[in-house]
């Protein structure tokens, strides 16, 4: 498969829009509430059906052994994250910045709003305002969307949130396993056909991308963290709707040394791991919407289709 850039942007260099200090509340003892315990095991990792790009290194497909864990059925949702807001008086780096990429056709907002088309991506606007509460821009808002996951956050701002909740960001092997729902060497968390009797079961786009999306799944942008059935291990939407966020530096070539217990990937790097794809993920653009796919971006980044879940240790 020709390799193909992510279908979320990545952020050029802000100085200064990190937040110095971690979130800090009452709320930051352990917590696994909303959380699904997971039993260890070993598991198939990687590409077994060599569909993935050779530049994300889905392969070679290796063994690897995770410990018993803890996973979010869902991903954060906008309630979950006003809630940490609202209690830790935590300002995103979107927010802090004043601009965030927003998907062309879901742009809401006036034309001066819009400071220029991501180079190399233009379907993808860099809009001034937008942020998790304004996620198409300055015309936007979440009201009535308070169950759909946040986006906008960058890998630093999740892990803000995950100090603060008692959480933490899974690693890349346990996201895959989670995923994977107890399945074996399965394309998608449900099996290997996209759409079993017709019905769709993850939030990515239909039609011709990016210009035509014919909205066969209900949406245009993100759904609700519940809508569509969960997997074996009762995870709901692991792949469609938002990329999520991953505690692991990414290394195309990581797969070639990694360790089978419990790896945690490499000790440094320029990008983190997102995994699951998105609304936007297409067969002939973005083909990152599979168990085994990966992909990256610079912890700054933040954009309209990017969020996350948490973990925990078990």
């Amino acid at each position: 498969m020709v390799d193909q850039p992510c279908c979320a942007p990545s952020a050029d260099p802000a100085p200064g829009a990190k937040n110095e200090h971690p979130a800090s509340s009452s709320a930051s003892r352990r917590s696994t509430r909303g959380q699904v315990r997971i039993s260890g095991g070993e598991f198939r990792m990687g590409d077994s059906f060599d569909e993935g790009y050779a530049a994300d290194g889905e392969t070679p497909v290796h063994r690897v052994s995770i410990a018993d864990f803890l996973m979010d059925s869902t991903a954060v949702s906008n309630s979950q994250f006003a809630t940490f807001v609202k209690d830790s008086g935590y300002v995103t780096e979107a927010e802090k910045l004043g601009v965030s990429a927003v998907f062309h056709l879901a742009f809401h907002g006036r034309p001066a709003d819009v400071l220029n088309r991501v180079t190399g991506v233009p379907w993808w606007l860099a809009v001034r305002g937008a942020c998790w509460r304004r996620p198409e821009g300055p015309g936007s808002d979440i009201s009535g969307r308070q169950n759909h996951p946040v986006v906008h956050v960058t890998w630093r701002d999740a892990m803000a949130y995950c100090a603060w909740a008692g959480k933490r960001l899974p690693t890349e092997a346990e996201w895959e396993y989670a995923a994977r729902g107890g399945l074996r060497d399965a394309r998608f968390p449900w099996g290997d056909e996209l759409t079993p009797r017709g019905k769709w079961r993850c939030n990515i786009w239909q039609g011709t991308f990016p210009q035509h999306n014919t909205v066969e799944d209900g949406h245009l942008t993100t759904a609700p963290v519940k809508t569509f059935r969960p997997n074996g291990y009762g995870l709901y939407q692991m792949v469609g709707n938002v990329w999520e966020w991953c505690a692991d530096w990414f290394d195309p070539s990581y797969y070639q040394n990694s360790p089978t217990d419990n790896p945690r990937g490499p000790e440094t790097g320029q990008a983190r791991v997102m995994r699951g794809g998105s609304y936007l993920c297409h067969h002939s653009y973005c083909y990152r919407y599979r168990a085994s796919a990966r992909s990256s971006n610079t912890p700054d980044s933040a954009s309209s289709n990017i969020g996350f879940r948490c973990a925990n240790s078990a």
